[in-house]
């Protein structure tokens, strides 16, 4: 299934599932670019509702250099435990927004990620249950303001800024998404990463192991697992999307007030 929170013309929120034109489960290339919102009997055009994020998450608990290609990049070295770092609730940002890039930043880079969303309050999960806790996988950008992340250790004004983390359009249940998915990001049409989820450093379960070790995951946390080799500078005017074998495609633009 491919679960869609959405604002009807009523206002109301609520949890549909995005099919294709037939009434169909939505393919990757249906859910965020085409298709219908089906909910209560009812269906939806999505570009006449408000697609909010798949989840409301009280943290975003994001993965930094989890990809052997991405650390190169960054001239760094492998780490030997995840690198652990959080976005707030005020940097989620939705399908179709628009992120004000902060200002006087001479460089803001896109970051294509999965993002593991957590369906129930758990604490010490074992690696081997982990799987147990997923409620599914979304598309995410962690958006990256590169000029104070390189000069702090907390990234706060790096990464937790607000609308840094666009999420969704769906969140798609575990056996839509294979092991081996295919993430790509395209900057105004044009591929910059391309990569697949079995090349994680780090796999999901050993993540959530990981980090329920030191926190509470609450339903509807989300885990960012990394991004791949190929980020790079965001400019006024420019669209973004993530596509993500199995979930679907986030898009968003970006501006500079």
């Amino acid at each position: 299934m491919k679960q869609v929170r959405f604002r009807d013309p009523a206002g109301s929120v609520r949890t549909g599932e995005w099919v294709d034109a037939d009434g169909d489960p939505a393919d990757t290339e249906t859910a965020g670019t085409g298709g219908q919102i089906r909910f209560g009997g009812q269906t939806y055009d999505p570009a006449e509702v408000d697609v909010l994020p798949p989840c409301d998450p009280s943290k975003i608990v994001c993965i930094g250099l989890n990809y052997a290609y991405h650390a190169d990049e960054r001239d760094s070295e492998l780490p030997d435990r995840p690198l652990l770092f959080l976005k707030p609730p005020n940097a989620v940002a939705s399908h179709g927004g628009d992120v004000t890039l902060p200002a006087g930043k001479e460089r803001v880079d896109y970051e294509a990620e999965m993002g593991v969303v957590i369906g129930e309050q758990c604490r010490n999960v074992d690696e081997s249950d982990a799987m147990d806790v997923v409620e599914g996988f979304t598309c995410m950008v962690d958006v990256s303001n590169r000029d104070d992340q390189d000069r702090e250790q907390n990234w706060v004004r790096g990464k937790a800024f607000d609308n840094a983390a666009p999420l969704g359009p769906v969140l798609a249940t575990p056996e839509h998404v294979p092991d081996d998915a295919r993430i790509e990001l395209r900057l105004n049409g044009e591929t910059r990463q391309s990569s697949s989820r079995d090349t994680l450093i780090f796999p999901v379960p050993e993540l959530i192991a990981e980090i329920t070790t030191y926190m509470t995951l609450e339903p509807g946390d989300v885990i960012a697992t990394g991004t791949p080799e190929g980020v790079g500078p965001l400019s006024d005017g420019d669209e973004v999307t993530v596509e993500i074998e199995g979930v679907g495609q986030l898009t968003h633009t970006a501006s500079r007030k």
